[in-house]
């Protein structure tokens, strides 16, 4: 699905392997859809994904072995090691015209790096943002969980969760699979009584922990 909040984004991913750079990196929130894009950047390209924490230099090669590769949930913990892996795999996608996709909450600007060469080849490297979902996108991504779980829900629910949940694809998903689980359980219909209940025990929860 595509909005406002995605849409640069989405049209890099789309226009692999036409990239103006061997390497992209991806920005944005907890929630925001970057593991999602990721998938669907391998699902195109095939290769490797890794996430930072498990980034090894004597690994790299293999990495690139397919000619793609992601690295998510940059940056990691493990400081110079795991910047020079880094810069390893950055070089040598360069070198061998494989296709790098980068994932982070924030720009490598703020990375806190150590290594000099490894800053100056993040800050090269194409970056796009993305924001959490905004309306539009929620609203059709609640529509597309409800539908896909074959639960008949009328707009004012739809509504009502774009105004009062988490604005998060993550928490979209797990909502719905609660409101499933629940409805079954109590052989209720998801109404927006039903729902606002269901909001507010979470938030009870939540306050108790």
């Amino acid at each position: 699905m595509v909005a406002a909040s995605n849409e640069a984004a989405v049209r890099l991913i789309d226009s692999w392997p036409d990239w103006s750079a061997p390497t992209l990196l991806i920005v944005g929130p907890q929630g925001s859809g970057k593991s999602h894009l990721a998938q669907v950047f391998r699902m195109r390209a095939g290769g490797a994904e890794i996430t930072a924490d498990a980034l090894r230099q004597e690994d790299v090669p293999d990495l690139l072995s397919d000619g793609a590769c992601v690295v998510e949930d940059l940056p990691a913990a493990g400081g110079a090691e795991r910047e020079v892996a880094l810069f390893h795999l950055l070089n040598l996608a360069k070198e061998t015209g494989s296709s790098l996709l980068l994932t982070a909450r924030d720009f490598s600007s703020a990375w806190n790096i150590g290594l000099p060469d490894l800053a100056s080849r993040l800050a090269a490297v194409p970056t796009v943002s993305l924001g959490l979902p905004c309306d539009e996108l929620l609203r059709g991504l609640l529509v597309k969980l409800f539908a896909d779980k074959q639960i008949k829900v009328d707009e004012a629910v739809i509504a009502y969760l774009v105004r009062n949940m988490e604005r998060s694809g993550d928490a979209a998903i797990k909502l719905v699979e609660q409101l499933d689980r629940i409805s079954l359980e109590t052989k209720s219909s998801v109404t927006r009584p039903f729902v606002a209940k269901v909001l507010a025990d979470q938030l009870a929860e939540h306050a108790a922990e």
